[in-house]
Order: structure tokens, then C-alpha cells, then sequence
């Protein structure tokens, strides 16, 4: 196993937040339909940008972006969808850069999305221009677009196929794609899997995803998920393999905790069936202590399954003391500007006075991140007389800031709640060994911070899932999904730590 080293590298990964999903169709009929609605069964998994591509009947590449930080993904393309005919196309839901792009190169004209994190960004775009004497474009915030950078790395190469393969072996991070050339599409999972791909047939038609729940009202069956940095070819008459899977899967774990939709399968494994086995453990463990509960509340959205499987393993009631308003609040991310972000979370949760009034209440929530808000919401309970809260997190302590994917956008480590609490215990950066003990269950340094953290929080108790039940939980075998926030763990290599007191850095 190897572990993280601890380093001033640790500040900026957590820096930026880069999520997202992408739907790819190759049809014998006109794919707009599907496209459209395919993409947008991707929107809670971005919050900033939304695109649509096709290969129109001429052979050119017809393509829509729009913003969509403040307004749903279909009412800003539901204009567009006139303009837009043709078999093949790809659609994103971006929550950083403008996607699809459209590049023009010796290989010819081809469209591309991605999903993924660039850690070494800088070196690739330093590289093209000195070497390959290439330009980029820039953002508006100052950064290079990451997907024009993984074009950029493809168009190195004598083939689309050489370059995607090429481009996957080259990122330190992540990445997926789809690239459409012509009426074909070539879809690309990461190198270690860290994001789900899933291909959908149905009669003339395929469909290539990041969430299986775009399938079934578009009347796609599972054909099968693609492995860990394989490359396909869809076309309309079949799907050819490109490049086969590697051996090691890395996927990340919060797919089943908070990332993804309740009724879309990873691996295998159904998000919502994983969140009940998961809050079952939580109460499981509870069951010794007898606690003397009125009631088992989730934090909407991502809470409530954790919670539901709480209340059936434990027979105690399941109420809702907190409702989400989801006419105006219908996703489950928050704005990267973290003032906004708390006044979100207080404006999109009411609180329901009879169910809070007098009760002592549990909650379930998908994880503690910063602690802000969960900080707010106990004392708006308490202010409104609950007599007692508790809170389970359906995730271990976040020590380490993602390095492959990323979910909070905060400018250094000592955002995350745990590790700023364990710096606070340690007086200052504890070692490796300090930081394994924090990390793992049950030592007295890890019951330490979770009573320090529960101090902050002003709850009346509070615990975290082990990393052995959420493994239990999603039901694969540990070392085929990423705990690397929770434990600093990556098999992969891929990131400057430390195994058995020697570093290693790719």
C-alpha cells in the first residue's frame, strides 16, 4: 500500500474542482432527441457550463455552449435543438471549462469532452509551446483549458486512437473523454477507472455514458462498462475495441456516497442499494451505545438513503426534519464562492418545526467537508428546540484533498474540517505516522479529532463510517476503489508519497 507523503503539495490540490459528465450517441436516425435528454441526465454532476455537439448530414460540426450556473441545462438549449440534426453527437455538463471544443488538426476535424483533473497541466501546455510551438486558449480565470490541452496531446500523434491512448498515459490526474470524428465517436475511460463509462444499445442505435440512469427512458439497454483506460469505437454498425483495460481499477468511492444518482449502477453496484447497506452499518454500529432517539433524518438530497438505511436497520422512525425547496433548488452542488455556498445551504433547506420541536433527532448526511454548514444547521435545530442531535457521517474523516477529481473548490488543506483539527491537535503538520493514526478508526488519536470536531459543530454526538463498512457497503474489494481522501492510499503510484519509509513519485 502506499501511503501520501505529506507536503506543501497538498495546498493546491484541493484548489480546484473539476467534475462533470458526458452522453455520446451514434444513431441510424436523427440523435438530437437523445442527446439533449441524455446530457441533461448528467446535470447534477456540474454546475457552470453545458454543450452540445453534432455531426450534421454535410459531414460539419454544429455546436451549442451555454452557461448554466444560474438556470437548468434544458431551458438554455431548448432553442437550439432546431438548429441541431444529424446521427452522431456528444454533449457535456461542465463545472469548469467551455466544452464541446471543435479542433481542426492533421488528423482533421474532430469534437471532444473530458472529465477528469489535469494535476500537471502546466507542464503539458509549457511542453507544447516550446516543443510543438502550439498556442491555447485561456479561460477567463487565467487557466488553460484542459480539454483543448488533452486535444493538444492527442494531435501529437499519427491517429485519433494513438493520440487518446497517448494523452491517458501522459495525464498525472484523470481523465475520460468521448472525441466524435465524423459519424463515429471514441470513448475513453481513465486510465485507472477513477470515473464510470457505460455503453447502451438499442435498436440502431448506441450510447456511450458517465450515469446509467440516462439510459432507460431513452430506451438503452446496459450493453456493457467499459474497463479501466479502455478506448472503444462506436459506430452504427457495432462498437470496435481499441484498446483493451488495464488491470487495476481505481474508482472513486464517493460515485456511491454523493456523486452519483440514486437509481445509476457502477461496477455493478446500485448507488441507492449502497447507501441503505451503508446506513445500515452506521446504526449497526450505534447498537451497542442504545441511543435514545425519536428520530432518523437524512440531509436532503444525499443523506436521506444513508438515513432510510439507518431507520430500517435500527426500527427507529424515519421523519423528515428538514425538506429540500426543490423548485428552485433542484441541484445538489454548490457555488464555488464559499460566502454564496453558506448562504445556499441555509436558503435551500426549511426546517419542519413539528417534526423538530422537543425530539431528539440523528442525522444522516453524506459527508462532513468543511463543517460550516452542518455548524449552522445544528444550531438553527437547537434554536428551534430539538432536545438532542446527532450526527452520522456516511464517509470517513476527509484528511486529504482529492487529487484525481476533486468536489470542493478551497485554497488550502486546512479547509477540510478533520485536517485543520488535527493541526490544531498536533500544533501544527503532524508526520505521516501522526497522520495514519488520525486516519484510522478506533486509536486514540482519531477519537481525539472526532470529539473535537463534534465540540465544533455543537452536536451532541457524532460519528463517522469506517473505511471497512463503506467498502463492505459498495461490495468490491478494497483495493479496486479509491479511499485515497479518507486514508492518503493510492495503489496507482500515481501521486508523490511514501511506501515503507521510501518516496516514490510519478
Amino acid at each position: 500500500m502506499i501511503y501520501y507523503r505529506i507536503s506543501e503539495r497538498l495546498n493546491h490540490y484541493i484548489e480546484d474542482a473539476i467534475m462533470g459528465g458526458f452522453f455520446g450517441v451514434v444513431s441510424e436516425t436523427d440523435c438530437v432527441g437523445d442527446l439533449f435528454y441524455g446530457t441533461d441526465y448528467h446535470s447534477h454532476l456540474g454546475t457552470r457550463r453545458g454543450g452540445l455537439a453534432v455531426t450534421n448530414s454535410h459531414g460539419s460540426i454544429i455546436r451549442f455552449i451555454h452557461d448554466i450556473t444560474n438556470s437548468q441545462f434544458r431551458s438554455k438549449f431548448d432553442a437550439d435543438l432546431c438548429h441541431l440534426s444529424g446521427n452522431c453527437g456528444i454533449g457535456v455538463i461542465s463545472d469548469l471549462e467551455d466544452q464541446p471544443l471543435i479542433i481542426g488538426s492533421h488528423l482533421g476535424v474532430y469534437s471532444i469532452v473530458t472529465v477528469g483533473k489535469l494535476n500537471n497541466i502546466e507542464e503539458l501546455t509549457n511542453r507544447g509551446i516550446e516543443v510543438h510551438h502550439i498556442h491555447f486558449s485561456e479561460l477567463s480565470s487565467g487557466e488553460y483549458n484542459p480539454t483543448e490541452v488533452v486535444a493538444s496531446l492527442i494531435n501529437t500523434c499519427s491517429t485519433i486512437e494513438e493520440g487518446i491512448a497517448h494523452a491517458m498515459e501522459t495525464i498525472k490526474g484523470s481523465c475520460s473523454m468521448l472525441v466524435m470524428a465524423g459519424n463515429s465517436i471514441y470513448a475513453a475511460r481513465d486510465r485507472f477507472g477513477r470515473t464510470p463509462l457505460i455503453i447502451g444499445k438499442r435498436h440502431g442505435a448506441y450510447a456511450a455514458a458517465m450515469e446509467s440512469t440516462a439510459l432507460p427512458n431513452l430506451d438503452f439497454e446496459l450493453e456493457r462498462e467499459l474497463g479501466p483506460g479502455e478506448i472503444v469505437k462506436i459506430t452504427r454498425d457495432g462498437i470496435l475495441q481499441v484498446r483493451k483495460p488495464g488491470d487495476m481499477l481505481q474508482i472513486c468511492s464517493f460515485f456511491w456516497v454523493y456523486f452519483g444518482y440514486p437509481s445509476s449502477n457502477y461496477e455493478g453496484r446500485n448507488t441507492e442499494t449502497v447507501r441503505y447497506a451503508n446506513g445500515s452499518f452506521l446504526a449497526e454500529a450505534d447498537k451497542a451505545d442504545n441511543l435514545d432517539i425519536d428520530s432518523v433524518c437524512g440531509i436532503p438530497d444525499s443523506g436521506v438513503a444513508h438515513a432510510i438505511g439507518y431507520s430500517n436497520a435500527s426500527g427507529r422512525k424515519y421523519r423528515r426534519a428538514l425538506v429540500k425547496y426543490t423548485p428552485t433548488w433542484p441541484r445538489s452542488f454548490m457555488p464555488q464562492n464559499q460566502a454564496m455556498r453558506n448562504l445556499v445551504a441555509r436558503m435551500k433547506l426549511l426546517p419542519v418545526d413539528e417534526q423538530i420541536a422537543g425530539r431528539k433527532l440523528l442525522f444522516c448526511d453524506d459527508s462532513i467537508v468543511r463543517g460550516t454548514q452542518f455548524k449552522d444547521i445544528a444550531r438553527r435545530l437547537f434554536e428551534r428546540g430539538a432536545k438532542e442531535v446527532h450526527m452520522r457521517s456516511a464517509s470517513p474523516p476527509l484528511a486529504f484533498p482529492c487529487y484525481f477529481l476533486n468536489f470542493s473548490r478551497s485554497k488550502s488543506v486546512l479547509d477540510l474540517i478533520a485536517r485543520r483539527i488535527i493541526n490544531t491537535l498536533e500544533g501544527g503538520e503532524p508526520d505521516a505516522d501522526a497522520l495514519k493514526e488520525y486516519t484510522t478508526a478506533g486509536t486514540d488519536r482519531y477519537n481525539r479529532m472526532v470529539e473535537e470536531i463534534r465540540k465544533s459543530l455543537g452536536l451532541t454526538s457524532l460519528k463517522y463510517q469506517s473505511i471497512e463498512s463503506l467498502v463492505k457497503a459498495i461490495g468490491l474489494p478494497k483495493e479496486k476503489i479509491c479511499t485515497f481522501c479518507f486514508d492518503g492510499c493510492d495503489p496507482t503510484g500515481c501521486v508523490g508519497c511514501c511506501c515503507h519509509g521510501n518516496p516514490k513519485v510519478n
